[in-house]
């Protein structure tokens, strides 16, 4: 099954079709290719595995020491740098792949409060800027969706903020997080 995902159909999916021989959910491997300037970009979103934390514990180090301002903190605490497996374990981990590179992205979330938390999502820093958050958010959505929420909602860092905003969120209210203050924002899902 293959789907094309643009900025103007942020949250829908593909019909569930055929994936591999076999008929599947549309939210088991979602295929994205997208025509850039710069060539085509092609990823698959899938369920993570056990056998993906060790890639997945690299994309989130890596993206999270990109971030300047939060580089200098991080090293000086790094238990804040560990991934635990727990998302993985309880198949709260989407991930996205490319076909040559491997893993370029991933997101989980919690249920919490009647709605989807995004509580982790990190792109590869060398695949930033490539529509990879985007395509997990829309992941996320169509998931949520397919659950009957109606809401998820996010703290984004101030690095994420404007990510979030360009994918649907609306600000909340600041809250205190373990480096600085974070943005409480959420998505109706109409």
């Amino acid at each position: 099954m293959s789907g094309s995902a643009s900025p103007d159909l942020l949250g829908s999916r593909p019909p569930p079709g055929t994936v591999g021989g076999s008929t599947q959910n549309a939210l088991d491997v979602v295929l994205i290719a997208r025509t850039r300037h710069d060539g085509v970009v092609t990823i698959a979103i899938r369920g993570a595995v056990h056998a993906d934390l060790e890639a997945l514990r690299g994309v989130f180090r890596r993206a999270s020491l990109s971030n300047q301002g939060d580089r200098n903190h991080l090293l000086a605490h790094p238990e804040h740098l560990l991934l635990a497996d727990k998302g993985v374990t309880e198949g709260r981990t989407r991930v996205a792949v490319e076909p040559d590179a491997g893993i370029v992205g991933f997101a989980s979330w919690l249920m919490r409060n009647g709605a989807i938390e995004v509580e982790d999502l990190f792109v590869d820093p060398d695949w930033v800027r490539r529509g990879i958050g985007r395509e997990l958010v829309i992941d996320i959505v169509a998931l949520a969706r397919e659950q009957g929420f109606d809401r998820i909602e996010v703290t984004a860092n101030p690095h994420a903020q404007s990510f979030y905003e360009r994918t649907g969120f609306i600000a909340d209210y600041e809250v205190e997080t373990a480096f600085y203050p974070g943005q409480r924002m959420h998505r109706d899902l109409d």
